[in-house]
């Protein structure tokens, strides 16, 4: 646990308490705030922490050898009635606390603690309030070392990506029938031979399965690829190592020389969006105003749709990264959710605009990180970004 962090952000966001809570791994926002991640603990631990006390722990008998490294005081319960006591007297002299829950269920990342314990906690006269930016400032800001990571990740996923277009167009040259699901392993073994690490193969997808933005070949489910396909390639990976920070990005490519003009209307239109996208942050961060998450949605969705393809764009236009793919930090989001939070220094974040057609589906994915204020702190890691579709013969 890092607490002076913790108290630090406490006081800054003026948060009289913060209860964490687990049960079997439910709450990975407090298993991380608490330092408690990887650890074998069956049963409910809570912990309260204020902006100058010591935390105050409150845990079951039997799980004492979990707890023995951990700042502050201790105390302990086995019956529902000693745990009932307890909790009273944790929250005796405090009116208000933090919790990991969202109002109305509006940002699912941050709904963890389940509504009995919202109700219990409540029974004891405490307001609740949502830990969301809270979370965000202690899990979702990258440290130097872990910026530094992801920019190399970054560089080597897009040498992935190169190779795999590079891949596709030479097989095709010679005349050699390709698979989507082919493609997908040559990336995996370049991850391999560069070390990095993913959750889920690439998405590797030809003309109508790049309209579905989550489509991902199998060994048993793929198609081929020939020439005149449109193909998009959605690749994201990190160091092996469990504090290293993803990175995510998505091109399009066209298995011939000259790019059809359907092709390049739409991609035109999503790379638009995209620069506006930034252009919107740069400006913003510079002039030190806030950026809800929701206002970058509404700057990309509001151009897609102006040019007549906003019922096709059904995804948000970009989430938080950070050592898992999708992050706890505020999401580029007002169509899945309204996600009210406010982007800060420190988060790393996609944007990845898309329009999914019937017959294919464009996307154009980039990673930004912003740093210290001004339009330079807003870096964009996956760079070169792409501005063209890519021909591949």
């Amino acid at each position: 646990m890092n607490l002076s962090e913790i108290q630090s952000v406490l006081s800054n966001l003026k948060v009289e308490a913060w209860l964490l809570y687990d049960f079997r791994g439910i709450n990975p926002i407090s298993q991380n705030a608490a330092g408690l991640t990887g650890k074998n603990i069956t049963r409910r631990w809570y912990c309260l922490i204020t902006p100058e006390d010591e935390p105050h722990w409150l845990i079951h008998k039997i799980e004492t050898s979990n707890f023995t490294d951990v700042p502050g005081q201790i105390s302990l319960y086995a019956g529902w009635q000693e745990l009932n006591e307890k909790m009273q007297s944790l929250l005796k002299n405090v009116k208000s606390i933090a919790m990991e829950y969202s109002p109305n269920a509006a940002i699912p990342y941050i709904s963890r603690v389940d509504a009995g314990t919202l109700e219990w906690i409540r029974s004891y006269g405490v307001e609740i309030h949502s830990s969301a930016e809270l979370a965000q400032s202690i899990e979702a800001r990258l440290t130097q070392k872990q910026f530094l990571g992801h920019q190399e990740s970054a560089h080597l996923v897009l040498q992935a990506k190169d190779y795999a277009f590079k891949w596709i167009g030479d097989q095709l040259k010679e005349g050699n029938k390709i698979s989507e699901y082919e493609v997908q392993q040559q990336i995996m073994q370049q991850f391999e031979q560069m070390e990095l690490v993913t959750n889920h193969p690439p998405i590797v997808a030809v003309n109508a399965n790049s309209a579905d933005p989550h489509y991902a070949p199998s060994a048993t489910v793929n198609d081929q690829i020939q020439p005149n396909d449109f193909i998009l390639i959605d690749l994201w990976a990190k160091q092996n190592d469990p504090d290293a920070v993803f990175a995510d990005t998505t091109w399009v490519g066209y298995a011939g020389t000259t790019v059809p003009e359907k092709y390049v209307t739409i991609f035109e239109i999503v790379r638009e969006a995209r620069d506006r996208a930034v252009s919107f942050i740069q400006e913003k961060w510079e002039a030190n105003e806030p950026i809800p998450g929701y206002s970058v949605d509404d700057c990309v969705r509001g151009y897609i749709t102006e040019k007549g393809y906003g019922e096709y764009f059904i995804h948000r236009t970009g989430h938080n990264i950070g050592t898992v793919i999708h992050g706890n930090g505020a999401n580029l989001d007002n169509l899945e959710t309204r996600d009210e939070r406010i982007l800060i220094q420190g988060v790393c974040f996609s944007i990845e605009p898309g329009i999914y057609l019937p017959d294919f589906g464009v996307r154009t994915e980039i990673d930004v990180f912003l740093a210290e204020r001004g339009k330079a702190g807003v870096k964009l890691t996956t760079a070169p970004v792409q501005n063209q579709v890519l021909p591949l013969l």
